[in-house]
């Protein structure tokens, strides 16, 4: 009785979705692994992604920094950022390594992050071909040091010609690919149209995303972003079978730039509350919330 009045007072005084989220996992007290935030994201402060990142419940974060350029439109900071907050708080914080592809310098740049404890590559989010040349030494980059690439796929963006992509996971078969974004999301549906970036209702199975997830063991899907929660819940009987089909291949991330843990609309909360909902059990659900990352990124 008098924990469920505790909890009662809690969720009363926060009045949100996050804050509750926070009580169910403190009382379940079950590892959380969000593969996908950024520091400065839109301004955010580390103090307030620290937060954030408390009250999501997540308890190992990988840290995605920016390339020289660009912030990855949203202001993100870059490799010494990402460093020194995980080098601050290393039981809370992981880091991946980072560059624009296409700049001469990009491989030692990465390098240079990686050697310091970087545990991938990404987020790349850049203006190149999904298989060019400089998708090409990223990839045998991460091969070298035997770490993961996260890839964000936006028809007529970043990463360009995703239909072609399997090009690349035939052509690097020990490193390990995560898709991310609007088009890896949207391209779970046979019947896509690649130009609809956000798109609805019931979806067909066998786009090249599900395909490639049953074909390839070197490719990983990232749940985060308003691009992952869409595709979780605009056909929930899909997504149903699709965590039971890919249970080893999908991980948790949150994606959002959230500044304080009130927000009712986060993006990284509602995904979560998805992945629980919708997994057919427990022992799916902690795979994609913590064992499926753990194993990949070898944390």
């Amino acid at each position: 009785m008098t924990q469920t009045l505790s909890r009662r007072a809690f969720l009363a005084g926060a009045g949100c979705a996050l804050a509750a989220q926070a009580t169910t996992n403190a009382q379940d007290n079950l590892p959380v692994i969000d593969i996908h935030q950024h520091t400065h994201y839109w301004g955010r402060s580390d103090e307030d992604l620290i937060r954030h990142q408390r009250a999501l419940g997540a308890t190992r974060t990988i840290l995605l920094p920016a390339g020289s350029k660009y912030g990855l439109e949203a202001d993100c900071y870059g490799n010494d950022s990402v460093l020194a907050l995980a080098r601050k708080y290393p039981k809370e914080f992981v880091f991946f390594a980072n560059e624009v592809a296409d700049l001469s310098d990009a491989r030692p740049a990465i390098e240079k992050f990686l050697k310091a404890g970087a545990i991938g590559i990404g987020e790349q989010k850049f203006f190149v071909d999904c298989d060019s040349k400089h998708i090409e030494l990223i990839a045998a980059l991460a091969r070298d040091y035997d770490v993961p690439v996260l890839m964000h796929f936006q028809h007529g963006k970043y990463n360009t010609g995703f239909e072609r992509f399997h090009k690349m996971l035939e052509k690097f078969p020990k490193v390990n690919f995560i898709g991310h974004a609007q088009t890896w999301w949207g391209n779970i549906d046979r019947n896509h149209d690649q130009t609809v970036l956000y798109p609805k209702g019931k979806l067909t199975p066998g786009g090249l995303t599900d395909r490639w997830l049953a074909d390839y063991p070197n490719l990983y899907g990232d749940l985060s972003a308003g691009s992952g929660l869409n595709a979780l819940l605009r056909d929930e009987e899909f997504t149903q079978a699709f965590f039971t089909r890919h249970q080893d291949k999908l991980m948790y991330g949150s994606d959002c730039q959230d500044a304080d843990t009130k927000v009712k609309e986060c993006s990284g909360i509602k995904c979560l509350e998805a992945v629980r909902r919708l997994s057919p059990n427990r022992k799916v659900e902690r795979k994609i919330l913590f064992e499926n990352a753990r194993r990949v990124l070898k944390i």
